[in-house]
């Protein structure tokens, strides 16, 4: 999956670049076009981040009646 984000932010930055080219360095369009490369660049960094489930969790997302995946509460 990081993978697709380093394609995406890659062909982000090369419209970004083009923009700029066009537009100007200080253009409303060449700040949005960055804007949007950073949100990805965010993005990739939070997914990198997302905790990995164990086994017990996986099974219990797949089987949630079953007796190992029971919560009792206090």
């Amino acid at each position: 999956m990081t993978n697709n984000f380093e394609k995406l932010i890659e062909q982000e930055k090369a419209e970004a670049k083009e923009i700029c080219s066009i537009e100007g360095d200080g253009s409303k369009h060449c700040a949005a076009a960055w804007d949007a490369v950073e949100e990805l660049q965010a993005a990739a960094s939070h997914q990198s981040k997302a905790v990995k489930k164990n086994s017990l969790q996986t099974f219990c997302d797949d089987n949630p009646e079953a007796a190992e995946c029971r919560i009792y509460e206090d």
